[in-house]
């Protein structure tokens, strides 16, 4: 792997800083940071991304249709032949459906199980009706039009992930992926990692670990030969790994990942980082994104990182390993 970047084919952006649901997993919906990603801004770096040759830009958050201008944002990006993804928790989809159609290529919605479940750790009053609402709004319109659902799997869920794969199914989804809840990293809005006790909200006990080997392996034999799960049999095996490591069961391992070299994230202030965990490498208030992501900072963090025995990236839940970009779902 190379210090320097020529070629940067996925670029995160999260447009805002707020979201409208509470989900027991994340704490972005805490923010009550104002700032917004602007087409000033955003036309100021075009030059630059477009350099990159950037590909596939996903906007992402917090809840990135709650933006005052995401579709113009939108529209530029596509303007350049720029493939748009939202990541969403689907309650605006209804709303924004036409929209949507006109000027972002792809949907991922963030679903957490069937619907008892999915309003529970969503903590938003009817969130799973107004999914299905979205998305069948989405469906009215244009039937093709690629929807896709994630899970992210936490002692709430975890007994019912072959239920919440149904749901999805019912719901009219194309696919379902699963990760493991980020249990340690001061990714989404943690002012720093999370206590031991508030780790212990989320994580699975011991004596779940069985129950969710057990609910991995129905994920296999009812999915495996469809395609409607997009994880192998081993990715979903790492994601029980990710709690055995978390309680000391086993020793945590780092996935194959690149993104550090092929992607970048940006937030709503213009904070870069080279991935969702690691830490901020540079600003767009002071430097171009050309300069950061090619400074001696990200050159040097590049150059000296090993992801096998990084502990950032050994404890990483959602790795990205791309040589071409080939579909949104591999993010």
């Amino acid at each position: 792997m190379t210090g320097k970047i020529d070629y940067l084919p996925v670029l995160i952006l999260f447009p805002h800083a707020r979201c409208n649901c509470r989900c027991v997993m994340c704490d972005i919906w805490k923010s009550t940071n104002e700032a917004e990603l602007t087409t000033e801004e955003l036309e100021s770096h075009l030059a630059e991304i477009e350099q990159l040759s950037v590909r596939w830009v996903v906007f992402s958050g917090g809840e990135p249709l709650m933006h005052s201008d995401l579709f113009r944002l939108s529209a530029l990006l596509k303007s350049r032949d720029i493939r748009v993804s939202i990541l969403t928790t689907g309650l605006l989809l209804k709303r924004n459906a036409a929209q949507i159609l006109r000027h972002i290529d792809d949907v991922i919605i963030s679903m957490d199980g069937p619907e008892y479940v999915h309003d529970q750790i969503r903590r938003a009053a009817g969130a799973f009706s107004a999914l299905r609402r979205g998305v069948s709004e989405l469906r009215d319109r244009n039937p093709t039009f690629p929807i896709a659902a994630r899970c992210t799997i936490q002692r709430a869920n975890f007994a019912h992930l072959c239920e919440t794969a149904r749901a999805a199914k019912q719901l009219g989804l194309d696919s379902i992926s699963y990760l493991a809840a980020d249990l340690s990293s001061e990714a989404f809005n943690r002012s720093r990692p999370w206590d031991g006790a508030r780790q212990a909200e989320v994580a699975l006990r011991p004596e779940d670990i069985p129950h969710l080997e057990r609910e991995m392996q129905r994920l296999s034999s009812e999915w495996g030969s469809t395609g409607f799960v997009l994880e192998s049999q081993y990715k979903l095996e790492r994601i029980v790994r990710h709690f055995r490591a978390h309680l000391g069961l086993c020793e945590p391992e780092a996935p194959r990942c690149n993104a550090p070299w092929v992607s970048a994230v940006v937030d709503a202030e213009g904070l870069v980082r080279p991935c969702f965990f690691h830490p901020v490498i540079g600003s767009l208030k002071s430097h171009g994104l050309l300069q950061i992501l090619n400074g001696l900072e990200a050159q040097r963090f590049r150059l000296s990182l090993r992801v096998e025995t990084n502990s950032i990236c050994r404890r990483c839940v959602c790795s990205l390993n791309l040589e071409t970009v080939v579909s949104p779902k591999q993010l």
